[in-house]
């Protein structure tokens, strides 16, 4: 099979091409290598890819629709991973001319890539933060999502309008991966297992948002790229009538789905501080700060679509997935 997947250079993007060569699929990663964070992490990340069998990368930003079009030609994609985005709930406040651009117009240069030249299926990244404001406790697919608190938010929420407009026009197959704080090694460097670990090992403090009474469903990389490469296998297996049923974890009817792709047991704040430190065998110095715009006080991931159409769901504990990434970290950061 072959897999266009974009933001390869991304932290979920290089584990899911890692994920895609071990099973024998030939990957042609793109991304823009921009500076949003250190361009050597992605550049390493790369290094990982790089002398793979069956993989390539061209350095191109899905801003191009010329550039992307002409990948698409040339490699004739069974299958696109989209996961270039510009992240970050609090950098779309400063910065919001890049989220309009990268997610809303990069976001239809693949699509009409997609219908232009006859590939499928796409599966594309969306995130827990579409939720916004909303009190019902798990999040569920089929829960409201109109209450965006940042414009990342609701960027990403544009993007499963757009996506559904392209499905129910074209026949696009399009699938949706709503992500549920994803963490764990080559990690993002502006999320908080990063952002804490490296104030814990330069004693230095940690900002603590909302006075600590916040909680997150913390999902790790492996589950996360196991979860995908599920979905993406059963997609395929499937039957154009089975594509049409509604029973499978989306909206409506027709090929538009959406999954929540999380853990589906949020931890507090201060018990996933707390299992850093114990990773790390340090304490933290924590500063308490009120909730900063745009942020969410919890969320919770309902995973009981996903369940149902993988036979799967993200299993890995705090306290394993947390050591995993303390341990990626002192060895990364040691060796630089």
């Amino acid at each position: 099979m072959r897999v266009l997947l974009t933001g390869v250079a991304g932290f979920i993007g290089m584990h899911c091409a890692a994920k895609m060569l071990d099973q024998g699929h030939s990957v042609l990663g793109i991304d823009n290598i921009d500076d949003y964070y250190d361009q050597k992490l992605k550049k390493d990340r790369l290094a990982l890819l790089a002398n793979r069998e069956n993989f390539s990368f061209h350095k191109i930003d899905i801003l191009s629709a010329h550039q992307l079009n002409a990948v698409f030609v040339n490699f004739k994609p069974d299958i696109v991973l989209h996961l270039a985005a510009q992240a970050g709930v609090r950098y779309s406040i400063s910065n919001p001319d890049k989220y309009i651009d990268t997610n809303i117009v990069g976001f239809f240069n693949i699509l009409e890539a997609c219908k232009q030249n006859d590939c499928l299926h796409l599966f594309y990244a969306s995130s827990s933060s579409v939720y916004g404001g909303n009190l019902k406790q798990p999040f569920e697919e089929l829960d409201n999502a109109d209450t965006p608190l940042s414009l990342y938010a609701a960027t990403k929420k544009s993007n499963e309008l757009m996506a559904h407009v392209y499905s129910h026009l074209y026949g696009l197959s399009t699938i949706g991966l709503r992500f549920f704080t994803v963490y764990g090694p080559w990690g993002r460097p502006d999320m908080s297992p990063f952002l804490f670990a490296n104030a814990i090992t330069n004693k230095k403090p940690i900002k603590v948002f909302n006075g600590g009474d916040m909680r997150r469903d913390l999902t790790f990389i492996g589950d996360v790229v196991e979860s995908i490469g599920r979905i993406i296998k059963k997609t395929l297996e499937m039957k154009e009538h089975q594509l049409q049923k509604k029973d499978i974890g989306g909206k409506e009817k027709g090929k538009y789905k959406i999954f929540n792709v999380g853990n589906g047991t949020p931890v507090s704040l201060m018990s996933y501080i707390s299992e850093l430190e114990l990773a790390f065998g340090l304490k933290a110095i924590k500063e308490l700060f009120p909730m900063q715009p745009g942020d969410v006080k919890e969320t919770f991931a309902d995973t009981t679509s996903l369940r149902e159409f993988i036979g799967y769901v993200p299993e890995t504990t705090l306290k394993d997935g947390v050591k995993a990434f303390a341990t990626w970290y002192i060895e990364y950061y040691q060796n630089k």
